[in-house]
């Protein structure tokens, strides 16, 4: 029994393809290697991204609209190539091979960019501040560029799942402590922000891109080394097959049993007799009594008790239903978090046209850009995450009872809420500002006499809004994704955020189409100081609001997944 006790009981293998043991694998001595590759990963990342738009204008010759184009465009990308990297690590390669190969494909493309910014042939030469790239010069540039997003496609889906796999589930006092991990995950991720956004911005145009892109690719380097150090000490989940093909198994199945009953008694539903699932890398999920309709697939006919092997196509197992239903389950919670993701991209958008408006003087000579405001969102998640771990959670335990002091649920509609008053506060200032504009008659000054920190409460709030709603939902899509589609679950949730900045897009598109018709300024015109950003905040309040209430009867309707033997 006590050799029994010293191995996982969730799947998991070490390097060697053995079960893990728990003495040597796992837990807080495996996620200090991955915090640290998050860590020096996301400085890369941010270092290299943030102030992306300057390098494309001033060295790459574009224009406003074409460079800002292309950082969207590429952002974009480096949101939808997780995708392909979580289907590969879910389907065949494992989160640990998939993240090993991404990221030597990430430190490439991260050298060949520096490259491309230092070396004579590669760098573009300039005269002054005019830039005459040649058409290779500009290639390899972007080559550089998809390289990294066809990296980080590989990382991003797999890194926050892989730490959580080194806590067992089934072990209650390993369960607690991986809660704890995504508040420390998204912990490093702002920690590499931090540095990215205000001492590597600063290298970039004070000291130089040479320098500015090399400590990135560096840091990336120090990223490799710290994921590759700590291989001994990794629990593995072994990958489980295609998903896309299993769901799709379910579907065909129910369709070609779509005049079968199913039975009332769901014990005879089909089912491996076996303790294992059959589906590698995870365990049995019991039924529920949700989407019934797919259940038909797990209705053992005459037909199917001739043949000697089951047909996928024909019979499928009550866990492989069940995964189809946990992934249809989980998209409402998905959906309501692009309205939370349009409030989000705000910091990047209109935050900063506000900003650009406001005094950014700190003293009388040194100016803070109205972009930088964005470090204190960054010190706010760096504020809350340990607050949330250490304090709130003992302290929201005692009244709930929950071991993560709230539930995965609460904790993302706290922060939906969080965010509804970082649109009020916006708004408010917003009304105080334009109260001022009007009062002196500021109406074409191109910056007003009023501190651009009073944006700071905005910023903050939208910090605490992140600890509450995005890391709730890398543990939500993590805890509730089926085993052996994990890393798929946790592209999907990365897949919020691009949406929300298109939804913001077609908002800010539709509203200006609507507000200037008659020859009006509209709400938001090239001068914020005649126009109404405030009513659009005021829009984005109300969106939320919506949203909430519909994310509160969603959370109410949903039911949370339940392995076979499992308690809770």
């Amino acid at each position: 029994m006590d050799d029994y006790d010293n191995y996982t009981h969730d799947g998991t293998v070490d390097m060697k393809k053995n079960p893990a043991n728990k003495k040597t694998t796992g837990n807080w001595k495996a996620c200090r290697f991955i915090l640290g590759n998050e860590c020096c990963e996301r400085l890369a990342y941010y270092g290299m991204s943030t102030n992306l738009v300057n390098y494309l204008i001033t060295r790459l010759g574009q224009g406003n609209v074409a460079a800002s184009n292309n950082v969207t465009n590429w952002g974009g990308t480096c949101y939808i190539t997780p995708l392909f990297g979580a289907f590969l690590a879910d389907a065949y390669l494992g989160r640990y091979w998939t993240i090993a190969i991404f990221v030597m494909i990430y430190v490439s493309g991260m050298t060949l960019l520096t490259l491309s910014a230092s070396v004579p042939g590669l760098k573009p030469s300039c005269s002054g501040d005019v830039c005459n790239p040649k058409a290779g010069q500009t290639a390899a540039f972007f080559v550089a560029l998809y390289m990294i997003a066809l990296g980080t496609g590989g990382i991003k889906p797999c890194v926050s799942s892989f730490g959580a796999d080194q806590f067992d589930e089934t072990d209650e006092y390993e369960k607690k402590k991986k809660s704890s991990f995504f508040n420390w995950f998204y912990f490093s991720i702002n920690v590499g922000a931090l540095i990215a956004s205000s001492v590597l911005v600063w290298i970039q145009m004070n000291v130089g891109w040479e320098w500015g892109f090399g400590i990135p690719a560096v840091a990336m380097a120090i990223a490799v080394m710290f994921f590759f150090a700590g291989s001994r000490y990794y629990r593995l989940q072994l990958p489980g097959g295609s998903p896309l093909t299993r769901i799709f198994q379910v579907i065909v199945a129910s369709f070609r049993k779509l005049n079968v009953e199913v039975p009332r008694d769901k014990s005879l539903l089909y089912e491996t007799p076996d303790e294992e699932s059959n589906i590698k890398g995870s365990r049995k999920l019991e039924h529920t009594d949700k989407f019934k309709f797919f259940d038909k697939a797990a209705v053992e006919t005459p037909n199917d008790q001739l043949k000697s092997v089951a047909n996928p196509w024909s019979l499928c197992t009550v866990t492989q239903v069940e995964e189809l239903k946990s992934i249809i389950g989980l998209l409402p919670i998905w959906a309501s978090g692009i309205v939370f993701a349009t409030v989000y991209s705000q910091m990047s958008t209109m935050f900063v046209l506000q900003g650009n408006t406001m005094d950014q003087h700190i003293g009388p000579h040194f100016e803070i850009p109205s972009a930088s405001l964005s470090l204190f969102d960054t010190v706010s998640v760096l504020f809350w995450a340990p607050i949330y771990d250490q304090f709130i959670v003992p302290l929201a335990r005692k009244f709930t009872g929950h071991d993560r002091g709230f539930t995965q649920l609460q904790r993302m509609g706290i922060g939906l809420v969080i965010s509804i008053f970082a649109m009020v506060v916006a708004g408010i200032l917003e009304v105080v500002r334009l109260h001022y504009v009007r009062e002196h008659g500021f109406f074409d000054v191109k910056q007003i006499p009023m501190s651009i920190f009073w944006q700071v409460p905005q910023y903050f709030l939208i910090g605490c809004a992140e600890v509450f709603t995005f890391i709730g939902q890398l543990e939500f899509f993590y805890d509730q994704a089926p085993d052996a589609m994990r890393s798929l679950c946790s592209a999907l949730s990365l897949t919020t955020v691009a949406l929300g900045n298109y939804l913001s897009t077609v908002l800010v598109t539709i509203v200006t189409k609507v507000t200037t018709k008659g020859g009006k300024l509209g709400w938001i015109p090239d001068n914020l100081n005649r126009g109404h950003l405030d009513y659009f905040y005021w829009l984005l309040a109300i969106l939320s609001l919506l949203n909430f209430f519909v994310y509160l009867w969603i959370a109410k309707c949903y039911t949370y997944k339940k392995t076979a033997g499992s308690t809770h």
